[in-house]
């Protein structure tokens, strides 16, 4: 059997403090980025989209259902207490269906077989990559 005769000691050991300092700096950005850039605003807006043309843009502080007819046929969006969500689609998959409930400022759902999305809006605009 062979030995080592290297002690293993525990890499934290051999940080000097300008590492430390880096760590806990890098903790800090990353925490303020985090704060500033990360959204959980709900919505007030639902922007429906047909191709790439606005259609329509609705309150979400109502319930009701709306029919878009899309490119294979009539969706239904359903909106109800600030959420709003694909009930029924005539696509294949039924992907923007099961997407579910939308709720946030920034998120989105689209059918793409029936060129259809949705798009909540806030106060402000997300930040993500698309908007840089």
């Amino acid at each position: 059997m062979l030995s080592s005769s290297h002690s293993h000691k525990p890499a934290f050991r051999h940080l000097l403090a300008g590492d430390w300092l880096t760590i806990i700096l890098s903790a800090i950005i990353i925490t303020y980025l985090f704060q500033t850039l990360w959204s959980h605003e709900h919505a007030a807006k639902v922007q429906i989209r047909i191709g790439d043309k606005v259609h329509a843009a609705y309150d979400l502080n109502q319930q009701r259902d709306i029919t878009v007819r899309g490119s294979i046929g009539d969706a239904v969006i359903h909106i109800s207490q600030g959420k709003v969500r694909f009930a029924k689609s005539p696509c294949h998959n039924q992907y923007c269906v099961h997407q579910g409930w939308l709720t946030h400022n920034g998120q989105v759902a689209i059918c793409l077989p029936n060129q259809i999305s949705l798009e909540l809006i806030g106060a402000q605009k997300p930040y993500d990559s698309l908007n840089y």
